[in-house]
């Protein structure tokens, strides 16, 4: 009786096959004019005009939906998960609520009614300084100096700079 050997491929061999697959998966996508396929998550959907040029036009892959698929998937678009509405009027104009953006008197500014259902504006962030809040000892500071465990209500600036970080 005769044993077989165990066969085990190399790290060069392995990746020798990762490109092969690779090759194969590039060449069944479809090409453009200047014969490179899109990024990974946009398919080609014909050309356009760019700076007096014709070029590929490599759009995203979005999901679509038919009928009420929708709103089955994402519930109605003019409430929040907690019941509130998404808009409200403010100063005479329409403003959404608790959606933070740029800021015009520091660095973000958010709409939310508050305990009495007035719209209020709540400022925050410093317009000077920027947010790392990818370092993770910076992060953790922030949070510990800020009290971030308990933020505290939505209408503070605590809250919101806290959501941020």
């Amino acid at each position: 009786m005769r044993l077989q050997k165990h066969h085990t491929l190399t790290n060069y061999q392995k990746q020798k096959n990762k490109m092969r697959i690779i090759e194969v998966i590039e060449s069944s996508k479809k090409k453009g004019l200047d014969g490179k396929a899109c990024w990974t998550g946009y398919k080609l959907a014909g050309t356009k005009m760019k700076g007096g040029r014709r070029v590929d036009n490599c759009v995203s892959m979005e999901e679509t939906y038919e009928g009420n698929e929708f709103f089955e998937a994402y519930g109605e678009l003019w409430t929040n998960e907690d019941g509130q509405l998404d808009e409200a009027e403010y100063q005479g104009r329409k403003v959404s609520l608790g959606k933070p953006m740029r800021g015009d008197v520091k660095k973000f500014k958010v709409y939310v009614k508050n305990k009495k259902g007035n719209v209020v504006k709540v400022n925050f962030g410093d317009p000077n300084m920027r947010i790392k809040k990818s370092i993770p000892a910076r992060r953790k500071s922030f949070r510990a100096r800020h009290n971030c465990a308990n933020p505290g209500p939505r209408t503070s600036a605590r809250y919101w700079s806290c959501r941020n970080w």
